[in-house]
C-alpha cells in the first residue's frame, strides 16, 4: 500500500464521515473512475483503521458530553444523560438491524454503481436543502425522534446517502435544534462504528503485515485530524445554516455521476 494513497484516503474518509457529503458515495466514484487497484479498499485491516480514526476524533470532540452522559448513565439515575443514552441506543437499533439481516443486499450496492449512486446524492442534495431553510428552534432530541432519526441513519448505509447529511436533516426537519441535531447525529454513530470494528476483529479476515504499517499509520493520522477539523467546522455550518452549500455540491457531483455512468455504458 503506497503512502501518499493512505494518507489521501484518510483525508476523505476524514472529511466524508462528518462533512454531508456521503463518504461511500464518493469512494465508489473514485473506484469507478481511477480502477479498483488505485484505491486501496481492499485491506479490510485498513478500512478498520480508517474508521476507528474518525471514531476517535469524534470522542475527542465531544470528550465532555461523553463524560457527562457515561457519567449520568452509571450513576443508576433517570436523569437527562441517561435519557440521552437511551436515545442513542434507540437511534442503533435500526442499522443494527440492517447490517445483521441484509448485509449481503447492502453489499451489492457497492458494485461500482455510479448512476445509482448519482440519484442518491441528488435525494442527500434535497434533504439538505430543505433542512437549510427549516425554521430555527431550541427543541432537544425526543425519544420518537430518536427512532425515526435511526431509521434515517440505516437507510444512508445506501451509497450516496450522506449519513451525517441524513440524520442531521431528518431532526431538523422534526423541529430539532439544528446544533443539539448535529451533536446527536455526531454522537450515534460512535457506538455503531466500534461494533463494526468488532464484528471485523471477531470475524478473522484481518490481516496485518509489516510492510504496510507506515502507510497504515499515515492513513490513520491523516483520518484522525482530518476528522477531528470536519467534526468541529460541521458543527459550526450547521449553527449558521450552511447546509445549502453542500446541496448544491451534492447536485453538481450527482448529475456529474449520473452523466458519467451514461457516457462510460457507451464506450
Amino acid at each position: 500500500m503506497d503512502t501518499l494513497d493512505a494518507i489521501i484516503l484518510g483525508i476523505i474518509q476524514g472529511l466524508t464521515e462528518f462533512l454531508p457529503v456521503s463518504s461511500s458515495g464518493h469512494l465508489e466514484l473514485g473506484k469507478a473512475i481511477l480502477g479498483d487497484d488505485s484505491i486501496p479498499e481492499e485491506s479490510l485491516l485498513f478500512t478498520v483503521v480508517l474508521h476507528f480514526a474518525t471514531a476517535l476524533s469524534t470522542i475527542v470532540v465531544f470528550r465532555k458530553d461523553i463524560w457527562q452522559i457515561l457519567s449520568g448513565l452509571f450513576s443508576l439515575k433517570w436523569n437527562e444523560e441517561t435519557q440521552f443514552s437511551l436515545k442513542i441506543i434507540l437511534s442503533m437499533l435500526p442499522a443494527v438491524f440492517v447490517g445483521l439481516f441484509f448485509e449481503e443486499q447492502l453489499e451489492s450496492f457497492f458494485g461500482g454503481n455510479i448512476r445509482f449512486v448519482g440519484f442518491m446524492l441528488l435525494i442527500t442534495a434535497v434533504l439538505l436543502y430543505f433542512a437549510d431553510k427549516a425554521k430555527d428552534t431550541e427543541k432537544p432530541v425526543n425519544f420518537k425522534n430518536a427512532i425515526i432519526v435511526g431509521i434515517a441513519q440505516a437507510i444512508a448505509m445506501l451509497p450516496g446517502i450522506s449519513r451525517s447529511g441524513a440524520t442531521i436533516s431528518t431532526s431538523v426537519l422534526l423541529g430539532v435544534d439544528k446544533t443539539k441535531a448535529a451533536r446527536f447525529s455526531f454522537l450515534m454513530v460512535v457506538p455503531l462504528i466500534f461494533g463494526k470494528i468488532g464484528k471485523d476483529l471477531l470475524s478473522g479476515d484481518l490481516t496485518f503485515t509489516s510492510e504496510n504499517s507506515v502507510a497504515m499509520a499515515a492513513g490513520f493520522i491523516a483520518a484522525f485530524l482530518a476528522g477531528l477539523a470536519a467534526c468541529t467546522w460541521m458543527i459550526q455550518l450547521v449553527k449558521k445554516s450552511k447546509l445549502s452549500y453542500f446541496s448544491v455540491y451534492c447536485l453538481i457531483v450527482g448529475f456529474i455521476a449520473i452523466l458519467y455512468s451514461f457516457v462510460a455504458s457507451n464506450f
